[in-house]
């Protein structure tokens, strides 16, 4: 009888220190380049939110290697005590918060990747709810989900983003055609009141000896209006702080940062902190002054922004975060993300996941009948 050669199946390995983390940088950086390629993916963008947000975290960073041993999936992800509905349990979470902008699963072949991690997470009794925040719509991450469901194990959903973006066409004049006829009027109107209050000129900042002042003076833009007032704003929370400056010098040293100013005699009275990678301009965080509220700073800065990533061949402009009506201005397109949950398969993780999503939402419906 002719033996015949086993192929080694493709392997789990978990990273759980910092040394190894490091150590995946180059291949991880790869497979992002070859997979779902945005910046909140790459390795250098969670080893900073780690550093900021998570510097004491239990990392469980699952990795899928194939059998010449190449890097074909990563799931990062850390164990942390979480409360339910007041109920202790041992969570496995995205490194991810709102600062993240989204999460998902990396991987070549994600169906085979979610597959694998499934049944290695499946094989640990160590936790007892799994949860990926901000998925975006057609991930990887749901792969995961589909495969939890599809062996029986408790899971839910609850969409959390529905973030717009425009599509970005050759010239401006295609992309103004797309507005309509009065919001292009209040634009022209609005300019021309912030050009009789002084000289208005534009600044881009891709980073340089200058770069932290320039942070500066956008953080504190940012947190002279509301959110300054809700305790949001970037300069407000040294770990909010310490990541976006180290976000920019990073993104700044690989020629990815775009810092934008709208000035009015110099003077900063709009701001857009963002991202350029792979074609597509991504807004973190943008600021106006409120003061100058009548004559809509902020918008005036987009027009020029959209401008210009026109100009540089930019195929996609990407608001991030929530839906909000200053955005539609621009777009009828969104993106939606959602919260992915899978409950481990015991008696209390089933009881888990019906407290989330039946109890919860049946005593909600309850209360809000009661109120009426």
């Amino acid at each position: 009888m002719e033996a015949r050669q086993l192929t080694p199946e493709p392997r789990v390995v978990e990273v759980t220190d910092r040394a190894a983390f490091m150590a995946l940088e180059q291949e991880w950086n790869a497979l992002v380049q070859s997979t779902a390629d945005e910046p909140f993916y790459r390795h250098e963008f969670f080893r900073i939110w780690i550093d900021d947000f998570a510097p004491e975290a239990r990392l469980r960073v699952l990795t899928l290697r194939d059998e010449e041993g190449r890097l074909t999936a990563v799931l990062p992800l850390m164990a942390e005590r979480a409360s339910l509905y007041g109920v202790p349990a041992r969570q496995l979470s995205a490194t991810a918060n709102p600062h993240s902008c989204r999460f998902d699963l990396v991987a070549r072949e994600p169906a085979e990747a979610a597959a694998a991690f499934f049944a290695h997470l499946r094989a640990d009794k160590s936790w007892d709810v799994l949860r990926l925040t901000d998925v975006p719509e057609g991930g990887a991450g749901w792969h995961l989900y589909e495969a939890a469901k599809g062996a029986g194990l408790p899971v839910g959903t609850w969409e959390s983003l529905q973030s717009p973006y425009i599509p970005l066409p050759a010239t401006w004049e295609e992309y103004q055609a797309r507005l309509s006829s009065k919001f292009k009027a209040n634009c022209r109107r609005r300019r021309r009141k912030l050009e009789e209050k002084g000289r208005v000129t534009v600044e881009r900042v891709e980073g340089g000896l200058g770069l932290e002042a320039k942070l500066e003076e956008g953080f504190a833009l940012e947190a002279s209006g509301w959110k300054g007032e809700r305790g949001t704003a970037m300069a407000q929370d040294g770990r909010t702080r310490g990541f976006y400056s180290e976000l920019a010098r990073t993104a700044a040293y690989d020629g990815r940062l775009a810092l934008y100013y709208l000035r009015l005699d110099g003077r900063a009275v709009a701001f857009q902190y963002s991202l350029e990678y792979g074609g597509r301009y991504f807004l973190l965080k943008p600021g106006y002054d409120e003061t100058l509220g009548d004559c809509s700073p902020g918008q005036l800065l987009m027009e020029e922004v959209l401008r210009e990533c026109i100009a540089r061949g930019q195929r996609e402009f990407d608001f991030l975060g929530p839906d909000m009506g200053w955005k539609r201005d621009w777009t009828d397109q969104v993106r939606r993300h959602t919260w992915l949950y899978v409950f481990n398969d015991s008696a209390f993780g089933r009881a888990l996941c019906a407290a989330k999503f039946r109890w919860a939402p049946a005593a909600r419906e309850v209360m809000a009948r009661w109120k009426r």
